[in-house]
């Protein structure tokens, strides 16, 4: 029973605070094939949408991939989503807060629809986007790169593209490139040093596939992995192999100095010709090889 004396007021009681939620600030992230228009296309549009609205979105992350490391990224994602992404045709995934959104595409609808994003450009202006950060890429990379130009039984199949650890390994991968370029001199029987017109001589099914030591902290963590197949400790050579998968039992025994970053199709190629004891039963050799520019 309400004790006040009759006619007096109610005295109104403060209400509690009600916290509200923390604004989510949105990140987001966009990964892909830096040679490729759709990565350009979906970097735009974010760095659109953060310049548009500073108070609700991070600073993108922008993570330019050669094919290789593309390719390996798709593979691994299409692991972690268990099958959602199967079929992707793209070369570049869009990220909210770690949420994969789709590809440049979804990106763009997304901006739209929620943002009333509407600055899209040509085609055209993509492309000579695509083409000046390619440039630029390259040109401020600090490592250098070599190819190997492939062919079974004479006919071509491609090149691999190696980036070469020279800040971690200078004087094998000094070796390694003067071996491509021609630029290694002769044996003293004579004999010109040049990794040119000579061949995989050795297959390792699911280990490696070897041709043509001053650093052991390179690890053999994936495939792709460019190392020079020595002798001995802290010996140079001219024979190499690449991993075909994971080989951490190669780490400290062997000098791993450079790493394939083009050439997913070429090597997928190699590391299924028919082998008899090790060795390919088909001629695969190195028609060219050379600097990489």
């Amino acid at each position: 029973m309400d004790s006040r004396p009759t006619g007096q007021p109610s005295v109104p009681h403060p209400c509690p605070s009600v916290k509200q939620p923390p604004q989510v600030v949105l990140q987001l992230k966009v990964v892909g094939l830096f040679k490729g228009i759709p990565f350009q296309i979906a970097r735009c549009t974010a760095e659109c949408l953060k310049r548009a609205h500073p108070d609700k979105f991070k600073d993108p992350i922008m993570v330019p991939l050669h094919e290789f490391a593309w390719h390996e990224f798709l593979q691994e994602t299409k692991r972690e989503l268990k099958g959602e992404t199967w079929q992707y045709p793209s070369t570049v995934m869009c990220f909210i807060n770690d949420q994969l959104l789709g590809n440049e595409g979804c990106l763009q609808k997304w901006a739209y629809k929620k943002w009333g994003q509407k600055d899209f450009k040509p085609m055209p202006l993509y492309e000579a986007l695509t083409s000046d950060y390619v440039a630029d890429y390259l040109k401020h990379s600090k490592r250098p790169m070599v190819f190997l130009e492939i062919s079974i039984n004479e006919q071509s199949i491609g090149r691999l593209i190696f980036e070469l650890y020279a800040d971690l390994c200078p004087k094998t991968c000094q070796n390694f490139q003067s071996l491509c370029t021609g630029n290694a001199g002769f044996s003293q029987s004579g004999l010109k040093l040049h990794y040119k017109h000579t061949i995989f001589h050795r297959l390792v099914k699911n280990g490696w596939l070897q041709g043509g030591d001053e650093n052991f902290a390179v690890p053999h963590d994936k495939r792709g992995v460019l190392g020079m197949a020595n002798k001995g400790r802290h010996t140079n050579g001219s024979q190499f192999y690449i991993t075909l998968q994971k080989a951490p039992y190669l780490d400290r025994k062997y000098v791993a100095f450079g790493q394939l970053i083009e050439g997913t199709r070429v090597l997928q190629i190699l590391e299924v010709v028919d082998t008899l004891n090790e060795r390919p039963v088909y001629t695969c050799r190195i028609i060219d090889c050379g600097n990489y520019r």
